[in-house]
């Protein structure tokens, strides 16, 4: 059995970075994004807002077409290329509203050339297919049915019952961080020890909301360049649970009401004052 442990407020407030008078827009971090398409530009607006709005001091959309025009229809301070060259990026985040299925060969290339790299990476949705094998830092962030997949890819038995059993066995195999969505959100470091985080409400599920949580897993990863990526994952994935409760009015101990994804970046700022006061 594999060693669980309950993420807790403290410990995300422990990661979450505190601008002073000598940081800049750098320091604070650069996260790149690269998601969203022609058919899907709002994953692309889900994950720029939620890195701005979780701290992130510069953010660079890299792409084209109807997502970066929504990009900076939503986010003018956003700044959108087809490259970031040889630009400052401190965390990437990738995958969010494609499909591996209708992806091209220069795509999987760049998408490779960063998933080759020394930056932590973000892998969502339809990037997931091509984690196995790459030597970037990796937090993975997949639903119950990608997770299905990606074992089935990696080669592993897919009737294993415990979700921290097989979560461990995905990180240990690709040698990164496995952050498994759900009702109760696990994190897997590759050296077996499981971070549980239950501070999400049902009003959460919700489309999109993926994406809203990459964005935010990107900035904290872009603010803390030295911190162990399963840490910073738990503490994006509470932080999201957390602004998803806040979006909802549960935080006066109120049963809530639905939300959609766009809510649940628009309260990252009171989430993350609320969590540091």
């Amino acid at each position: 059995m594999v060693d669980v442990r309950e993420w807790s407020q403290a410990d995300t407030a422990a990661r979450l970075r505190i601008p002073g008078a000598d940081d800049d827009k750098y320091s604070r971090g650069v996260v790149a994004v690269r998601t969203g398409t022609d058919a899907y530009p709002g994953a692309a607006v889900l994950g720029v807002e939620a890195a701005w709005r979780a701290g992130a001091g510069f953010v660079r959309f890299v792409g084209s077409g109807r997502a970066a025009d929504a990009v900076l229809a939503r986010r003018p301070e956003t700044v959108a290329a087809v490259d970031v060259g040889r630009t400052r990026v401190d965390a990437w985040v990738i995958g969010s509203g494609t499909d591996a299925k209708g992806r091209s060969p220069q795509e999987e290339t760049a998408l490779r050339r960063i998933l080759d790299g020394d930056v932590g990476v973000v892998v969502d949705a339809g990037a997931l297919d091509l984690a196995p094998g790459a030597t970037a830092p990796l937090v993975i962030t997949p639903h119950a049915g990608e997770f299905a997949r990606l074992r089935e890819q990696l080669g592993l038995d897919p009737a294993i019952a415990d979700r921290a059993d097989a979560a461990a066995q995905v990180a240990a195999e690709l040698g990164g961080t496995v952050l498994l969505k759900g009702a109760t959100t696990l994190v897997a470091a590759s050296d077996g020890l499981i971070r549980s985080i239950r501070s999400a409400p049902g009003w959460l599920a919700t489309a999109g909301a993926g994406d809203v949580l990459a964005g935010v897993v990107g900035a904290i990863i872009a603010a803390n360049p030295t911190a162990p990526l399963a840490e910073v994952a738990a503490a994006g994935a509470w932080l999201h649970g957390h602004a998803a409760a806040w979006a909802a009015g549960m935080h006066d101990t109120r049963v809530g009401h639905p939300i959609v994804a766009l809510d649940v970046a628009q309260a990252l700022p009171i989430a993350i004052g609320d969590l540091l006061s």
